[in-house]
């Protein structure tokens, strides 16, 4: 029985639930229970306190084969995590069983063998987190949680979703392709911590509260403006960026005349079509490789904050085997034909806000010149297209 993942992604699924280990002192809880289904490869792990299952859609072929679930030992963790971290991240692992009950993680150049105790009885994780979903919200919920199993929670790296439904009762968590519980603990000390109810616990702070507005809410606090521009580094923000600026060059490009300023409905296509590529490009990335994602971001944000993205395009180019002269040239020839054969691009630009000013009920005045003309038949100013040189006659 095996299955194949990526060294990213088994590097996830353990690093999403190692936190979650049960002590060494209870060997059925203390690892990571890897189990697989006809769908999903899952990591779990609990300790009774919380609860953390991340999954892994397998591959078609190797669906609706036969479930099996093996409990890598606590102790053996941090080896095996340490060792897939090791690799590339589109590196191919098959983890498979053995009948000597062992777990076998193998590569293409290596395999790490575990030993694996097939008596232990791990608890029907399945059924208690569909218990914990299945439970209806009594009253106002108000639980207590203890903030030392918090921080376990922050190796999931991304946004969970809560789902609160009594005082006594575990808090789900949604992730993607992570689900997650955590135990209410009984309170304690003093302060609304040991108070039942959302209400008693309020009461205490009324007086303090009192003395704030009732229209104040936390989206309105003040961000900081940066000094200038940078690059972003994080994933998220570059990911927002770019598809900001999807939706801004789609906008700009439907202001654009095609007819008047083509090279401007052109720039901004090109900019969209940039941007969109780049966005699904990381999107893909990440979703193999975060950590290959975020050092491609952190350098990508070097090179822009130098300013140097001319010479480093032209050396890639070279060393990839192209002909970047070529390209520079072709440019050259394109824009000596559209300087000999199309009007100025200012030109047109200054055309077009003639109009606008026209449109607008603005008197002015524009003396001859060769760039720009109106056209009284069209009611409208025109860029004019260059004149070709007269040839030199002989005297």
């Amino acid at each position: 029985m095996s299955v194949t993942i990526n060294a990213h992604q088994l590097k996830l699924l353990l690093d999403q639930t190692a936190d979650h280990m049960g002590h060494e002192g209870f060997e059925p809880l203390h690892g990571i229970r890897l189990d697989v289904d006809s769908q999903y490869l899952y990591a779990v792990a609990t300790d009774k306190y919380t609860l953390a299952a991340a999954r892994y859609r397998l591959a078609d072929s190797e669906q609706n084969n036969e479930p099996w679930a093996r409990l890598i030992p606590g102790d053996i963790v941090p080896a095996l995590r340490e060792r897939i971290d090791s690799m590339k991240g589109a590196t191919y692992i098959t983890i498979s069983t053995t009948d000597d009950a062992r777990l076998v993680f193998a590569d293409s150049l290596s395999e790490f063998r575990v030993a694996v105790n097939l008596g232990l009885e791990f608890p029907d994780w399945r059924g208690l987190l569909r218990t914990i979903a299945a439970q209806t919200v009594e009253g106002e919920p108000f639980p207590a949680l203890n903030t030392d199993f918090l921080p376990r929670w922050s190796a999931i790296r991304q946004s969970l979703r809560t789902r609160v439904t009594a005082d006594k009762k575990a808090v789900l968590f949604f992730g993607q392709d992570f689900i997650g519980a955590q135990m209410p603990s009984n309170g304690g000390g003093i302060g609304p911590a040991k108070e039942q109810t959302f209400q008693s616990a309020h009461d205490l702070w009324l007086w303090t509260l009192a003395a704030g507005a009732t229209d104040v809410d936390m989206a309105s606090l003040p961000q900081p403006e940066p000094s200038r521009w940078e690059a972003p580094r994080d994933i998220s923000e570059t990911a927002a960026n770019l598809l900001r600026g999807v939706l801004d060059s789609t906008s700009n490009a439907y202001q654009t005349s095609f007819d008047d300023d083509r090279d401007a409905w052109f720039a901004h296509i090109r900019a969209g079509v940039a941007d969109w590529c780049a966005y699904r490009y990381l999107d893909a990335l990440h979703q193999v490789d975060p950590r290959a994602a975020q050092e491609v971001v952190n350098d990508t944000a070097e090179q822009l904050d130098s300013g140097e993205l001319g010479e480093w395009a032209w050396d890639m180019a070279e060393d990839a085997g192209f002909n970047p002269q070529k390209w520079q040239d072709d440019h050259e020839a394109r824009v000596a034909k559209q300087m000999a054969e199309e009007p100025r691009k200012w030109a047109v630009r200054l055309a077009l806000a003639l109009n606008d000013a026209k449109n607008a009920g603005i008197n002015f005045r524009v003396d001859d010149n060769q760039f720009v003309a109106y056209d009284a038949e069209a009611e409208e100013w025109k860029a004019i297209k260059p004149q070709p040189a007269e040839a030199d006659t002989a005297a």
